[in-house]
């Protein structure tokens, strides 16, 4: 039986079991972008 109390160290890409291509940050930078140019447009209409 296992140790309950021993440290388990595991890589971090095992930890997030798959690839982080960073996709996330162009799409909150481009909604960000439109929901500003949105906004000014709806303010100077």
């Amino acid at each position: 039986m296992a140790d309950p109390n021993e440290r388990i160290e595991v890589e971090a890409q095992d930890a997030r079991a798959g690839a982080t291509p960073g996709v996330t940050r162009y799409v909150l930078g481009i909604s960000l972008i439109l929901i500003v140019a949105i906004f000014a447009f709806l303010i100077l209409r």
